[in-house]
């Protein structure tokens, strides 16, 4: 099984110990990039997938690395919608 597989199966478990370092390199599997907002945009990031032209936009944990829940969920949903889960 590869490591896109293992983190997709992870990702749909939601788990409390998805890393934005797993989160990314998920991401970058499906055709997302990171997408550079500057300096102003804080800790938030966003990912555009050219191929579709979608964007998923979240804030990057903090102190730790861990993800929250609700931002897991919210990338599921993405990805469901456009049929790549």
């Amino acid at each position: 099984m590869s490591k896109h597989e293992k983190l997709k199966e992870k990702l749909l478990r939601t788990p409390f110990n998805f890393s934005y370092d797993e989160m990314v390199t998920l991401l970058k599997g499906y055709g997302y990039h990171p997408y550079d907002r500057g300096r102003s945009s804080g800790s938030a990031v966003m990912f555009y997938n050219q191929e579709t032209g979608d964007k998923i936009m979240f804030h990057k944990p903090h102190p730790g690395k861990e993800l929250k829940k609700y931002i897991l969920h919210l990338i599921i949903g993405k990805l469901k919608n456009n049929k790549m889960l």
